[in-house]
Formats: structure tokens, C-alpha cells, sequence
């Protein structure tokens, strides 16, 4: 493997009360002993962390060289006190995007997608646009599509929804710009390229996930979000109203399905990018493509203007679900980075947390 680090957290966020948070803290496996020192000071620092910001739980891990550790703290679920741990399954929210985008170059690999092809190749029922828009630039949302057109598209989602509803919540939407010439991070463009993921392989997105990406890396905790599912170690959600914790509202995201419609475990965030990494889902030439910057028609790089551009379903960003939030961050200095915490400004703070978590030998 890459002597490349990684560093996965989930986190489950909302106002914790009473003392500081518990901690399920288990011991250093044998391999990462060299790290320990590390270990012992980020513990520390992410207990005082999570009183300050009260997050009630979290799971954290990180795999470098041989070293595999992954450790849960605090509350996975308050009103049963169920403890988070290294199994606690959080929901990927728009971690998923970089999924999604290793299926599509595997596709194009196979021939079988064409990046460059309008893609209603893929997905016919899509309308035609005034433009012709192409999976390379949804990709890295500079495809025209907007994120969420309209109050309807993000309000009441209450109900599970299929991959041509998720289509049509957004199909009759103007596009924000002509595609190629600006950057307009969007949700709904992801799923438009879950659809023409189903288009070229003939598989639904859930079942080509499964067989070509998450079976192949080992990700046997990861699945499609479905709420009526019986999903093992499923952590809760919170959001605070004037200082008062909350359940936080029941969101089913079937309906960003490719942009953020998963589940999973911090080993399993883990096994993709080692998987990644060491060639087990792309070529070389294909994660070179995934990972160079996107860029506008004009030649400028496009992306979010505190980072330094999106490339292919990367960047530095936080991904937010109502009581919940995602990020990951990739970096050949650092660590591969992600995160789950609520939906508030704590996200915005939690990226000081990946600061501290550097590992030297």
C-alpha cells in the first residue's frame, strides 16, 4: 500500500449534556504502536474538542502504512445511550459524490461512457438543454444543473423515491449557466450521473455500487440509505433549537441518491480509499484524471473559493443532512480525511480537528 495516510471520522452531532463525553476507547493494535504518542495527544484533544463544540459522538480512524485504528466516542443515540464505536454507520451525505465518480471512470474505462458524450446518451428521459451537457462536466459541476431548483426539491422528503423521481425533481429546471463556463456545485448533477451509471451497465446505481465498487473494496457496511431497511448500528441524528437538543428532522435521501444517498462504516470509508490508492477500483491514468482540477471553458479552476479547485466528485467541502454532515478532504502532505457532524457551524470549525491529526514516523 501507499505510505500515503488516510484519516476517516464520523461524526454524530448535537448538544451534549451533563459531563464531558464518554469514550469507548479500546487498545492500540500491535501495528500501529510506533503512532501511539499521536493517538494518546488526538484522543485528548478530541475529548476537550466535543465539550467545547458538545457533539455527543463520534467515530474516528485512520490508516497509514500497516496501522489500522479505528475508535468510537461518546453517544451514537442519547435516548437509548447507545455508544458510538468503530461500527457506528453514519450516513456518507455528499462523500458519496467521490463514489460515484470512481464508477463513472470505470465505465469510461470500459468504453462503455463516453465523458465527452451528451448525456442523454445515457439517460434518454433526460429533456434536452439549450446546451449539450456531458458526464466530464457534471463531474466537476460545472454542467449547468442547479442544486436544488426549487423549495419543493428539499422540503417534505419524506417519501422513498426512484431513480427517474429523483430525475424529475430537477428535468424541467433552467440550467444556472452554460455548461462549461461556471462553477455551480450541485447535488442533482451528481444524480444525473447515477442515472447514466445505470444507463451504460445496464445495472440499477445500487446493485453496480455494490458489485464494482463497495464489494471490491471491501466495504461490506456500505449501503443505499433506505429508511424502511434494518441498518445494523445506525447512529441518530440532532439539531439544537435555542440551546435545546432535538431529534433532527426525518430526511429520506433517496432523492439525491448518487449525490449523497449512502450508509456506512469509518472502516469502510477507510477500505475505499486504500482501495483507491492501491489500484483496486481505477487505473493510474483514470485517478490522475479524477484528481486534476477541474477547469472552466476560459481555463480558470473551478471550485469553491477557500479551496483550490474541484476535481472529479473531490475537494475540500462539507457535505450537511439535517442533523448531520460529511467531509473528507484529500492530501499528499496530510492525511485523507473525512467526517460526519451536524448540520451547523461546527462543521465549518471541525476541519481544526485534521489539523492535529498528523502522523509522522
Amino acid at each position: 500500500m501507499t505510505s500515503r495516510a488516510v484519516l476517516l471520522t464520523g461524526l454524530m452531532a448535537g448538544l451534549m449534556t451533563g459531563a464531558a463525553p464518554a469514550e469507548t476507547k479500546g487498545a492500540i493494535p500491535t501495528s500501529c504502536k510506533r503512532y501511539a504518542p499521536q493517538i494518546a495527544d488526538y484522543r485528548r484533544f478530541l475529548r476537550k474538542f466535543m465539550e467545547e463544540q458538545k457533539i455527543p459522538g463520534v467515530t474516528v480512524g485512520f490508516v497509514k502504512d500497516d496501522c489500522f485504528w479505528v475508535e468510537g466516542f461518546g453517544l451514537a443515540d442519547l435516548e437509548n445511550q447507545v455508544a458510538a464505536t468503530s461500527q457506528s454507520a453514519y450516513r456518507y451525505a455528499s462523500v458519496q459524490k467521490s463514489m460515484t465518480a470512481t464508477a463513472v471512470l470505470q465505465l469510461a474505462e470500459q468504453g462503455k461512457l463516453h465523458l465527452d458524450a451528451p448525456i442523454q446518451t445515457y439517460v434518454p428521459y433526460f429533456p434536452a438543454k439549450p446546451y449539450p451537457i456531458t458526464a466530464r462536466q457534471l463531474l466537476g459541476h460545472i454542467g449547468g444543473i442547479a442544486h436544488y431548483p426549487s423549495p419543493d426539491a428539499t422540503k417534505n422528503l419524506t417519501r422513498h423515491v426512484t431513480t427517474r423521481d429523483a430525475i424529475a425533481l430537477f428535468a424541467e429546471a433552467e440550467l444556472v449557466a452554460e455548461p462549461g463556463t461556471k462553477f455551480s456545485y450541485s447535488t442533482f448533477g451528481y444524480n444525473l450521473l447515477g442515472a447514466a451509471i445505470e444507463g451504460a451497465s445496464g445495472q440499477s446505481y445500487a446493485n453496480y455500487m455494490r458489485d464494482h465498487v463497495w464489494r471490491p473494496a471491501g466495504m461490506s457496511a456500505t449501503a443505499m440509505d433506505d429508511p424502511a431497511a434494518i441498518i445494523a448500528h445506525r447512529v441518530r441524528g440532532y439539531d439544537d433549537a435555542d440551546g435545546r437538543l432535538r431529534n433532527a428532522q426525518f430526511v429520506d435521501v433517496s432523492n439525491r441518491f448518487a449525490g449523497g444517498g449512502t450508509i456506512g462504516t469509518v472502516p469502510d470509508l477507510l477500505r475505499f480509499m486504500m482501495a483507491l490508492n492501491d489500484g483496486k477500483l481505477l487505473k493510474p491514468s483514470s485517478l490522475a484524471i479524477m484528481y486534476t482540477p477541474t477547469r472552466t471553458r476560459d481555463g480558470s479552476v473551478a471550485g469553491q473559493a477557500h479551496t483550490q479547485g474541484y476535481t472529479m466528485g473531490w475537494n475540500l467541502q462539507v457535505a450537511a443532512l439535517t442533523g448531520l454532515c460529511t467531509m473528507m478532504v484529500a492530501s499528499r502532505e496530510r492525511v485523507l480525511s473525512s467526517s460526519t457532524i451536524r448540520r451547523s457551524t461546527f462543521c465549518s470549525q471541525w476541519p481544526r480537528t485534521f489539523r492535529r491529526a498528523r502522523l509522522r514516523r
